[in-house]
């Protein structure tokens, strides 16, 4: 039986042509970079668990996997109460994330208007598709910014890890290499869960583009000594005005830019934008658990360097506003913060 299969880097969904068998496997980020293990996804509650647990992360990738999971449970013949229910329960698996939100809401549109198996996966199947796209056209817009010399600084992982495409910050530097540019980057480590040091420098030694990890405390140092021209991030949520909600660190760098004058973009599909958010200060911010902070755990194991009972801050995210940031790259274009104001990047 003919099978129709959707690839990128950490997700595989296959499906039969009568829609009546699907397979459904996603890379374990968690594992990375030292072992590269596919997990199958079989049920709803391992596929929440599997987003919670950043198993699968990255604002894109997280809404494109929950609407393949919701094509897995219809062609697994669940009812249309039940797939309703499921949307929910994705929905709320994590906070911060407006394009989980977006995704979901699309696949509710379908669940509750246009019911039928073949519209769910068809649905599932186009938000797949448009995410490829976004990224492409993404790393069109941005790479123009790069130039030969530039030595740009990127914080957590933005690439095909994080996306069904070729990625969002970390998509336009590939981009900006393939075009010839002679580029260099330097890479923050992310604390407190290593996304850039185990997954980022990850993809970098796989598109050979030459890169630097340091620690996330290192990169004002190198400002200093004009190691530094460009920084790009990217985001999972941007309100109305412009701020916008990354990986927590992301904003000590935009202030270190800021003082710098070192100029910093802001990489993410329109999916991104929440114009029912006005600001930073409505943005949720996820609380993660205090073992993140007390020490560290991946393929070697778990080390524990801090009292059990410290009391433990850790937000997943913060906001950084949008008057520190030069230009946001978006699929539809690149746009100043004249362009934000006008509302131009919310059409």
């Amino acid at each position: 039986m003919s099978l129709k299969k959707l690839t990128s880097m950490s997700l595989e969904f296959s499906y039969s042509a009568d829609l009546k068998k699907s397979e459904f496997k996603i890379l374990d980020q968690t594992l990375l970079p030292f072992e590269e293990k596919w997990l199958i996804v079989e049920s709803l509650p391992q596929m929440v668990e599997i987003i919670q647990s950043l198993r699968v992360r990255g604002a894109p990738l997280i809404g494109v996997s929950a609407s393949l999971m919701l094509a897995k449970l219809a062609i697994e013949n669940k009812s249309q109460a039940e797939l309703q229910k499921a949307a929910t329960e994705l929905y709320e698996s994590r906070p911060t994330a407006v394009n989980l939100m977006v995704c979901i809401d699309r696949m509710r549109a379908v669940l509750n208007s246009k019911f039928s198996l073949e519209n769910v996966v068809n649905e599932a199947v186009a938000i797949f598709d448009e995410d490829v796209q976004l990224c492409d056209r993404m790393a069109t817009n941005g790479a123009a910014l790069f130039v030969d010399g530039d030595q740009i600084l990127t914080h957590c992982n933005t690439g095909g890890l994080a996306t069904a495409g070729v990625g969002t910050a970390l998509g336009v530097i590939a981009k900006a290499h393939a075009q010839g540019k002679k580029i260099h980057v330097y890479v923050d480590e992310t604390r407190p869960l290593l996304q850039g040091g185990r997954l980022t420098t990850w993809e970098l030694q796989k598109l050979k583009i030459p890169y630097t990890l340091i620690t996330d405390n290192m990169a004002a140092q190198l400002m200093s000594l004009k190691k530094i021209t460009k920084a790009i991030v990217g985001s999972d949520r941007i309100a109305a005005n412009g701020d916008f909600a990354n990986k927590i660190g992301t904003y000590s760098v935009a202030v270190n830019c800021f003082y710098h004058q070192i100029p910093f973009y802001v990489a993410a599909p329109y999916t991104t934008v929440d114009p029912t958010c006005a600001s930073g200060e409505l943005i949720p911010i996820e609380q993660r658990k205090p073992s993140e902070v007390l020490g560290v755990q991946g393929h070697f194991g778990s080390v524990q360097w801090a009292p059990l009972d410290s009391k433990v801050y850790n937000p997943s995210f913060d906001v950084t506003p949008a008057k520190l940031v030069a230009v946001w790259i978006l699929d539809r274009g690149v746009y100043t913060q004249k362009d934000v104001d006008a509302g131009v990047f919310l059409k």
